[in-house]
């Protein structure tokens, strides 16, 4: 029988091993968008209800779990969306919806946070739960600006006093645990510039606004301009996904328009850059005859690790795996809106290592994205132990 909290949580997670991978088979089997993640919602809510666990459905989407009494209140979150990403693996378990997969391992995050739930539960009847304990499982982080907001309007953090997540990391090998206290990813927003102009023939430039001459600017200027406008340190990205106008070689059009995304390390300067776009798409087309209209979205501000929050982390690591299972990991360019959160409570985020020892390292947002399904246990244990390390803790 288990005589510490620790090997109580190891036994109770390996106990439900079995479980655990074939609940993030079937979850990668049938990925929901979104804001559309019933059933995978429904699964989750059903099995931690039946551990003891009091649940609350969120409108639209999601829902919060609770166990215990009184006390301090931590919270972890998980997030379950899926993406319009065809699956292009081979294995039993691909994806059975057309053009939508777990390519961002999200399926991980939704059933390590249910084994967490499973082992914290056993923790909690055998009375070594020094608190309160909060499960947020949250729709839709793959789009701006995020579920978390929602979660966060719905009250889920309300008395919370620290928050924990998870993110699998594919470049980083199973049985290890990436923590980084500080900036751990950047801030993510989406811009659109759609351009309007007379129109006219290719032979004749002079006597219409060049459209398309004038889109190619905004592609390669705007951020040579954001170079010498902001602080370079603040690491700003602005990185084009879709350029789009004309259907003839010989025809100038009348409309076009640009979409990407703006990556900004620093949340300061992050804070500051809208305005600065705006003026410099103006003046960027205003030499060519085209008006301009700008669409900004602001999307998420960078994911930063509370130092004493990490340093929990960075403990429950040690328990679950030892000294040698730490790893540094670099600040990221990606965005996660779990930074919303981070803006209300303090907390962290922990990168879970996904790539099988010698193996393939597959790039997050691909159709081919693949786990090593020994992270799942890795996930559960060292979530609960972060939970009852923040509990206890003085």
């Amino acid at each position: 029988m288990p005589t510490s909290t620790s090997q109580l949580i190891e036994a109770v997670v390996d106990k439900y091993d079995d479980e655990l991978v074939e609940l993030r088979r079937d979850f990668h089997r049938h990925p929901e968008l979104a804001w559309s993640e019933s059933r995978t919602g429904d699964i989750a809510a059903q099995r931690v209800e039946q551990a003891g666990w009091r649940v609350t459905r969120m409108p639209r989407s999601g829902f919060v779990a609770e166990l215990g009494e009184g006390g301090r209140v931590v919270a972890v979150r998980a997030d379950m969306d899926a993406l319009p990403i065809p699956d292009r693996t081979e294995d039993p378990w691909r994806s059975a919806v057309p053009d939508i997969a777990h390519a961002c391992g999200h399926d991980v995050h939704v059933t390590a946070l249910i084994g967490a739930a499973l082992a914290l539960a056993e923790v909690h009847e055998r009375g070594e739960l020094p608190g309160t304990v909060r499960l947020l499982f949250q729709p839709a982080e793959e789009v701006m600006p995020g579920g978390a907001k929602h979660l966060i309007a719905q009250g889920a953090l309300d008395g919370v006093e620290r928050v924990f997540a998870l993110h699998c990391d594919p470049a980083v090998d199973v049985g290890k645990v990436g923590l980084r206290a500080g900036a751990l990813t950047s801030a993510a927003d989406r811009i659109e510039v759609w351009l309007e102009g007379t129109g006219g023939h290719t032979s004749r430039p002079h006597l219409t606004g060049d459209l398309t001459f004038a889109l190619a600017k905004v592609t390669s200027e705007l951020p040579a301009v954001l170079s010498r406008r902001m602080d370079p340190r603040s690491g700003v990205s602005v990185v084009w996904g879709i350029v789009r106008a004309g259907a003839a070689s010989n025809v100038i059009p009348v409309s076009g328009m640009v979409a990407g995304t703006v990556r900004i390390l620093d949340a300061v300067a992050w804070a500051g850059c809208e305005p600065i776009i705006r003026e410099a798409v103006l003046d960027i087309v205003r030499p060519y005859g085209v008006t301009a209209t700008i669409d900004y979205l602001q999307g998420v501000p960078p994911v930063v690790n509370d130092p004493g929050c990490n340093a929990v982390l960075a403990a429950a690591v040690l328990r679950v795996l030892g000294v040698k299972g730490q790893v540094s990991v670099p600040q990221s360019l990606g965005g996660e809106d779990f930074g919303w959160m981070l803006d209300q409570v303090p907390g962290a985020m922990f990168r879970l290592g996904t790539r099988t020892p010698g193996g393939a390292t597959y790039d997050l947002h691909q159709g081919d994205f693949r786990v090593d399904e020994r992270a799942i246990g890795v996930g559960a244990r060292v979530q609960a132990e972060a939970v009852v390390g923040a509990l206890s803790a003085p």
